[in-house]
């Protein structure tokens, strides 16, 4: 259920509304804020959203974990203003799949999304999904192949589209075994490994989204790079997709300049944005830009500036950009050290905490976020991966709502 840091009430749920006074963190004064949690997971309805949520006409869509029907994990549907939640497609661990830790994304009135383990030869799954009626179809199976060549383990990065095509990255498998770039095709589920990593230098073990950028995929690979293959802090890297030829841009391993890049990126303004578990100037992680044309990197900013981390720390998940403001999540550090969402200003590097989590009794709104959020019309909408009002010992997760006012 962790994260790689390893160096990884109807069935409607239950809201909370939290409001609390500015507070000096960082350096910086963050404004009153309000913080709701639109549905707390419970079990059979799913447990541990390990992924966020994306929105399709007024839905949030996404998967958890753990739970569904059989335990092995679920896809969800969730009604943004009415907090009425519907479990899509429970997995079983079998052929269809299992431990959907991906997000989803939406083609065509359809959704996508990988699971990292079962499928027929148990290295995971691209899979489709029904939004209307739940059908599932598994698009693709991993390690199809002698020795895993295709790709195996696809986790936390799930699918991008791009002229038709998905494509995804698997932790392991691949010629050389330190995982793979993969295209598939929804539509006849041919799969191509376009590049497979482990090869001295060019990174390993990629476990994040790619992005499109003009044509080029542009991710990060949690090890490898210059600094030494598997005993190297990662990677940030493009691919061409028609070649499959690999770049790397910039390899992490000095220490102040990050370590160990869980997350994906993305593109503001023809620059690269993301965050590191680990390294920065305080050793917990950090913000920063690279330039895709030169690959010079920049850290923006390091997290655990202050005493027992106010600030957070360990962020995984990718940056969103919402008017020209950086925000995002940090699994642990914030006033009760279990999570934060912060926002960054991307010319200053000043970083304001937006949201310190299990600011209630039992952490009723929610702990450890590990996903990336969604702008929703000037809302932020995220998961955590506990917390809550759920049965698990530790609350079994939750969707939250948060709104600065």
């Amino acid at each position: 259920m962790n994260r790689l840091m390893f160096g990884l009430c109807t069935a409607v749920g239950c809201a909370f509304v939290l409001q609390f006074p500015a507070t000096a963190i960082a350096g910086k004064v963050a404004t009153e804020k309000m913080e709701k949690v639109v549905y707390s997971f419970d079990g059979t309805d799913g447990e541990y959203p390990e992924a966020g949520v994306v929105k399709v006409k007024g839905t949030l869509y996404g998967t958890t974990e753990e739970g569904g029907s059989y335990g092995d994990g679920a896809v969800f549907a969730l009604v943004r203003k009415t907090g009425a939640e519907t479990v899509l497609h429970s997995f079983s661990g079998g052929t269809d799949g299992e431990r959907p830790y991906a997000g989803l994304i939406e083609v065509k009135g359809t959704l996508y999304g990988t699971t990292a383990y079962g499928g027929a030869s148990g290295g995971g799954t691209v899979f489709s999904v029904d939004p209307t009626t739940g059908a599932e179809t598994v698009v693709y199976t991993f390690c199809s192949q002698p020795g895993c060549a295709d790709g195996e383990l696809p986790f936390y990065g799930g699918l991008i589209p791009m002229r038709g095509t998905l494509y995804g990255t698997t932790w392991s498998g691949g010629t050389i075994g330190g995982g793979t770039v993969f295209s598939v095709d929804p539509t006849t589920g041919a799969e191509t490994v376009l590049h497979s990593f482990g090869s001295d230098t060019d990174g390993a073990d990629p476990v994040a989204n790619l992005i499109d950028v003009n044509g080029t995929l542009y991710g990060t690979t949690w090890a490898g790079g210059t600094y030494g293959n598997y005993g190297g802090y990662g990677t940030v890297f493009s691919v061409d997709p028609t070649t499959g030829a690999e770049t790397v841009l910039h390899s992490f391993g000095s220490g102040t300049d990050g370590q160990y890049p869980n997350a994906g990126l993305i593109d503001v303004n023809g620059t690269l944005w993301g965050t590191t578990g680990a390294g920065g100037t305080y050793g917990y992680g950090t913000v920063f830009s690279v330039n895709p044309t030169t690959g010079a990197e920049t850290v923006v900013y390091s997290f655990c500036s202050q005493r027992n981390c106010p600030d957070g720390e360990d962020p995984l998940a990718s940056l969103i950009d919402v008017n020209g403001t950086l925000y995002g999540t940090t699994e642990t550090g914030g006033a009760s050290e279990v999570g934060t969402v912060f926002s960054v200003n991307p010319t200053t590097g000043a970083e304001t905490v937006v949201y310190s989590f299990c600011s209630q009794q039992e952490c009723a709104d929610g702990d450890r976020p590990v996903a990336n959020l969604t702008d929703v019309h000037g809302k932020l909408y995220g998961t955590t991966l506990e917390g809550g009002a759920g049965s698990c010992e530790y609350g079994c997760g939750t969707v939250f709502e948060i709104k600065e006012h």
